[in-house]
């Protein structure tokens, strides 16, 4: 469904000239500009033939450059024998199809390039349903550019139509049809996930956020010891990966690590993501990496707060980490982002160095958000019990002499104390963990009953 010049297009192993087009009041500088995209065409193997950035408050509506740049451009192709114009903006079909003709070069947008980068890196079958699915919302607006090779035969009332426009037609019939389809699958795979995770309930969970390449795949191996893959390059991690993590003086959780964002990342992308995001919406605790080292730093922790925003996540459940700490080379930029994030913690997940402190700080947090409740209640009460192991950890139960009462002792998130309700002969007794001793000696009763 495209013009035989591009149904082949794969920008890997492509010479490329890179364009941008940045506001004056943008905290971006011409000479940071391309920056980012950059580091996404160099995981997508492209090689970097030129560079042209253009100031101007707003993208031209035609061509996005104005028409002394554009001009620009068209003379640099030849010179370097550019096979790709890769822009670090998102192109109206308008656009990309103006400065196609203009320059005579295959035009790539910031999307085009970030959904090549994905579909390269999609391994799992959920991956491949969201990549395709992103990829198809993005292209059926561009069906009518991608489909100019056809001419149309013009004609009066009742002529007949074009062979382009009956396959415009057509194609977009088809496009519908297995948008249809992948977002029925989608749904499944959605509701499996939601389930699976909603069964894990009596075991609290962590989840890894931030912008993409702030190393939290590393991170994740030097907290739980799994063997994650890890690369220095931009979207090495499309699925959701869960690890064990025993956290010292605590005991085991789960940690997920999840794909990392960028600025202006397409929404279709977003959407088509959401399942995969499930176990970060559901997570007790959002640690948001970020690569101190980068000199966006402030601007990357915007842009993900945003996408989480976006997707409905509560940022505000989230602990700050600030990473690669061992590659920051003036460490008076680290104290001032301490200053300004209190909270934070900085870590270097290659070196060991704060990882104590952040499994603490992690602790810490969990156990804010949770109390330790003694209930006793008659031994019959099934429906009580019923209720402890579905919203609960069960640490301790301890029966009467005539082993006709017990008393249980659970851990419950402050949320779920509404489901607990006394009754005659019920009492219930609600403590903060600091209030009942270490939750490491709760954990080690001989008594303990996990769910």
């Amino acid at each position: 469904m495209a013009d035989p010049k591009r149904e082949e297009l794969q920008v890997k192993a492509k010479r490329a000239i890179l364009v941008s087009v940045i506001s004056p009041s943008s905290h971006i500088n011409k000479e940071q500009a391309l920056d980012e995209l950059k580091g996404l065409v160099e995981t997508a193997g492209v090689k970097v033939v030129g560079t042209l950035v253009q100031s101007r408050e707003n993208p031209h509506p035609a061509t996005c450059l104005g028409k002394g740049k554009l001009a620009e451009l068209k003379s640099m192709v030849k010179p370097v024998d550019a096979e790709l114009i890769i822009f670090d903006n998102n192109l109206s079909p308008s656009q990309g199809r103006n400065i196609e003709e203009e320059t005579g070069t295959i035009i790539v947008d910031r999307s085009e390039l970030i959904l090549d980068i994905f579909a390269t890196h999609a391994k799992t079958y959920e991956a491949k349903l969201q990549v395709e699915l992103a990829q198809l919302l993005y292209f059926r607006p561009r069906l009518k550019r991608l489909w100019t090779h056809l001419e149309r035969i013009e004609g009066g009332v009742g002529a007949g139509r074009g062979p382009g426009e009956k396959q415009l037609e057509t194609d977009r019939r088809l496009l519908d049809k297995r948008v249809a389809e992948l977002k029925r699958k989608l749904s499944e795979v959605e509701k499996r996930r939601e389930r699976t995770v909603s069964n894990r309930f009596q075991q609290l969970t962590v989840s890894l956020v931030g912008y993409t390449n702030a190393g939290k795949s590393t991170l994740m191996n030097a907290l739980t010891g799994a063997d994650v893959y890890i690369a220095d390059q931009l979207f090495a991690t499309l699925d959701t990966r869960t690890r064990r993590w025993e956290l010292p003086h605590w005991g085991e959780i789960l940690l997920s690590d999840t794909v990392g964002f960028v600025r202006n990342l397409p929404h279709h992308l977003v959407a088509s993501f959401k399942s995969t995001l499930e176990e970060a919406r559901q997570a007790d605790l959002l640690l948001h990496v970020v690569d101190s080292s980068n000199p966006e730093v402030e601007h990357h922790i915007k842009t993900v707060n945003s996408v989480l925003e976006d997707i409905g996540i509560d940022y505000s459940n989230a602990l700050l980490v600030f990473n690669k700490s061992d590659k920051v080379e003036d460490r008076s930029k680290l104290d001032v982002l301490r200053l300004k994030y209190e909270n934070a913690i900085t870590v270097s997940a290659v070196s060991g160095e704060g990882l104590d402190r952040l499994s603490q700080a992690v602790i810490d947090r969990l156990a804010s958000g949770y109390v330790i409740v003694e209930i006793e209640t008659p031994v019959g009460n099934g429906k009580l019990l019923s209720q402890l192991e579905e919203h609960s950890l069960i640490l301790s139960r301890e029966y009467s002499s005539d082993d006709t009462r017990v008393t249980y002792r659970a851990r419950i998130a402050r949320r779920f104390l509404p489901v607990l309700k006394s009754s005659e002969d019920t009492e219930i007794r609600i403590h903060d963990e600091g209030d009942q001793g270490s939750p490491n000696q709760l954990q080690h009763e001989e008594s303990i009953h996990k769910v």
